[in-house]
């Protein structure tokens, strides 16, 4: 007779790394797509101090540089979520959809938390990068669902000049036979 056991396993559900806002997140990105990770694979969380949440933030249909407006706000259409604490949310993908859009549990005030906690960080690890996405100016994440890419995602976005890399490890019941004695 076997019995069916639940087992817990971690796996890297994504990679992320923290950039100071003068690296150029086009540069980021273009640089990941090259590597065969997708825009829908990609969420960004912007200080609202980056120029590019100061170019959406400060936006105005009349404004004379509405060609960068219109070129930067549609860029960040294209990727699976930007988020801009305070500022704006474009979500394109259902997966970051449901992650980020989850029942409150935070203050309306606890700034970017919820959007970390929703993508997977402990409420510790949310808040102390947080606090640095003040500091740096965005995060970018990069959702794995094949968890070997997590390894060479981390590589890929410490050699472009992430000052923090590390996965986000996702915990996955595994059920197992076990054969009973």
């Amino acid at each position: 007779m076997s019995q069916i056991r639940n087992q817990a396993t971690t796996v890297p559900a994504a990679a992320y790394g923290m950039f100071p806002e003068n690296v150029g997140l086009r540069d980021v990105v273009s640089t990941l797509n090259k590597a065969g990770f997708g825009k829908k694979d990609i969420c960004m969380v912007l200080s609202p101090a980056h120029p590019v949440a100061a170019v959406v933030r400060d936006s105005r249909i009349d404004d004379a540089q509405a060609d960068t407006i219109v070129g930067t706000i549609g860029w960040v259409s294209e990727f699976g979520a930007v988020v801009i604490p305070t500022v704006g949310l474009f979500i394109r993908s259902q997966a970051f959809y449901r992650a980020l859009m989850m029942e409150p549990e935070f203050p309306p005030h606890s700034g970017g938390l919820r959007t970390l906690v929703g993508l997977g960080f402990s409420e510790n690890e949310a808040t102390r990068l947080g606090r640095q996405l003040g500091k740096l100016g965005a995060l970018v994440y990069v959702a794995c669902p094949e968890g070997d890419k997590a390894v060479s995602a981390i590589e890929l976005l410490r050699s472009i000049g992430a000052s923090e890399v590390a996965a986000v490890q996702q915990v996955q019941q595994v059920k197992t036979a076990k054969a009973a004695a």
